[in-house]
């Protein structure tokens, strides 16, 4: 195997290789401390404010793509063959500013200024990717943006007005065939290894490579997105090396349809899982908006949701509803399990020191299948989850044929909601029918008490989403949209 000692990428318009890197490194330090780009702000240093973000653009199919994304979180590891563009990079040959910057200045978007070179980015995302965005798109783009000075308004008529600017003599579109170029040609096929010991930092060549890593390194800190490990360094200032990046592994990034299946590679982001998803089962499309910000979703992965276990993960509840395997692999061999199976207890998984989940194998609903998920949280947008259930229910003849119901937030891990299950199953779908099932929710679980929520809330909420499920199934029942209060 080809290997070498650095990662290269572009850093706006200059060629970057690096050999003395830590493994858990941030791309906002590297920024801020190595290069003096202190455009690029730190607030929270979670992957919530927005205030650092940047651009990060990478090749997908040999066509380069850009996106946002924190650094606070993002690891420099995990930049290897991209393009890293921070606000500095925007201003026009003549020094004037952007039209996206222009936009906040003329509609008065700014106040304080702390948080503006992160909306201004990710706005920037936005009018490269859609000319003229309507309001839904806006709001969207802003989701992981936060302002407490001049509040929104302002920033979405500045989005709207930048939308209708031609991109001509922009530096991104004027470059974007060259940078397509420098990136093919830092592709080389090689392993990236730096470091060694707990100071181990390695890229994988490719999936084949990571197995092979992976039987090498059975301890070693998997890292796709880091929307959860990144954390784990800038909360709790954890020591996660040696580590091994495969964000950028391309077949972990596969989606493919077939005999009603659908195959989802571990390393499939949220946002490019999210137009087949919203196409084919509509309810997994709108809860992957409510997952974080449009940075989190470009950054986060379906493979790295599951493989984390936590129990308030939002996507494991409707996947096993869904009756969703786990492709786990460890060097040359497969194993397939019931999704709902890998979770044994709170922090631990059916997964060999080793192994690693390779890809998602997700049935779609036969016709006639009822499916929903809600997400039920203090805020709307980018919080954690309090309770989520998933509801995979058919009826025939008024006859409940089959039933997989699935909550999170209520267990130490994501967990099917058996007794509710039984009750409903081979009974008449009726309001009595219903009640039983809410009431053997307490057979199912016992919830703890926590910053998110009450054990007591939590098993109201759960019963109402049920009792949701039911209502909107009713001919002629106006369908509501519940708030974490309302659903209480």
């Amino acid at each position: 195997m080809k290997t070498r000692d650095e990662i290269r990428f572009l850093l706006n318009g200059t060629e970057v290789a690096l050999s003395d890197i830590q493994t858990g490194e941030t791309l906002l330090d590297y920024l801020r401390l190595r290069r003096r780009l202190t455009g690029t702000k730190e607030g929270c240093a979670e992957g919530d404010c927005g205030a650092c973000t940047v651009l990060v653009g990478r090749l997908s199919g040999g066509v380069l793509r850009y996106e946002s994304v924190n650094a606070c979180i993002r690891f420099l590891g995990s930049l290897d063959c991209c393009h890293v563009v921070t606000v500095e990079h925007l201003k026009r040959a003549d020094g004037s500013l952007h039209p996206v910057q222009q936009a906040m200045v003329d509609f008065h978007g700014s106040q304080c200024g702390f948080c503006t070179p992160g909306f201004v980015m990710s706005l920037y995302a936005l009018w490269m990717r859609e000319p003229g965005p309507g309001e839904q798109a806006i709001e969207k783009a802003l989701q992981g943006n936060l302002c407490r000075c001049t509040g929104y308004e302002a920033i979405v008529r500045a989005a709207r007005a930048a939308g209708e600017i031609s991109s001509v003599g922009d530096p991104l579109v004027e470059e974007r065939d060259s940078v397509t170029s420098r990136l093919a040609a830092m592709r080389d096929g090689a392993r990236v290894e730096i470091g060694e010991g707990r100071e181990r930092l390695i890229v994988p060549a490719n999936a084949d490579d990571l197995a092979a890593i992976l039987e090498e390194e059975p301890k070693a800190t998997i890292v796709a997105g880091a929307t959860d490990v990144g954390l784990w360094v800038t909360k709790f200032m954890r020591d996660i090396g040696p580590v091994v990046f495969i964000g950028g592994l391309e077949d972990l990034h596969g989606i493919e349809e077939a005999d009603g299946m659908l195959r989802i590679g571990a390393g499939v982001s949220y946002t490019d899982a999210f137009d087949l998803l919203s196409r084919r089962i509509p309810a997994l499309g709108a809860l992957i908006e409510r997952i974080g910000g449009e940075q989190v979703r470009n950054m986060g992965t379906l493979g790295g949701n599951i493989a984390n276990g936590s129990p308030i993960g939002d996507t494991p509840p409707p996947l096993i509803a869904l009756g969703a395997r786990l492709v786990l692999r460890k060097g040359g061999s497969r194993r397939t399990i019931p999704l709902e199976t890998y979770f044994i207890d709170y922090g631990k998984q059916d997964r060999m020191p080793g192994e690693f989940v390779e890809a998602i194998e997700l049935p779609l609903p036969p016709e006639g299948t009822r499916f929903s998920v809600w997400k039920v949280s203090k805020r709307r947008d980018e919080d954690i989850t309090a309770v989520l259930g998933a509801f995979n229910v058919s009826v025939e003849n008024g006859v409940v044929t089959s039933a997989r119901i699935a909550f999170g937030g209520m267990a130490a891990t994501p967990r099917r909601a058996t007794a509710v299950e039984a009750a409903l199953t081979g009974r008449s779908w009726n309001a009595d029918t219903l009640e039983q099932a809410v009431a053997a929710l307490a057979e199912d679980f016992s919830p703890i008490s926590d910053m998110r929520a009450s054990a007591n809330y939590r098993l109201v909420v759960a019963g109402n989403l049920l009792r949701r499920f039911f209502l909107e199934g009713v001919e002629g029942h106006v369908p509501l949209m519940l708030s974490r209060h309302e659903a209480a």
